[in-house]
């Protein structure tokens, strides 16, 4: 996805959740990083379900607001049960 910095909108990511996982009950957060590591704890922020996707607000404004680059977009699912799934989701440029 390409988006400018000064746009404040919210990303949208997709997501296949294990079968029979309600998404009312599933926490979910986003980690949107610079670097190639795992997000640190600080980094993830809480998001919210849109369906099936996921979403959560970034520019200015928000709690995401970002400075031109390319960007890491990692995703945090805890369904019940013993599951806690991270995943990169994939790459966000900022012009």
């Amino acid at each position: 996805m390409l988006i400018p910095a000064s746009s404040t909108e919210y990303l949208h990511i997709p997501v296949t959740l294990p079968a029979g996982v309600d998404t009312t009950s599933t926490p979910v957060r986003v980690a949107v990083v610079a670097h190639r590591a795992n997000p640190a704890d600080t980094e993830w922020h809480t998001a919210a379900w849109d369906g099936s996707d996921v979403r959560i607000l970034i520019g200015p404004g928000s709690d995401l607001t970002l400075t031109a680059g390319d960007y890491r977009v990692w995703i945090n699912l805890d369904p019940p049960g013993a599951e806690n799934v991270v995943r990169q989701s994939g790459i966000l440029t900022v012009t």
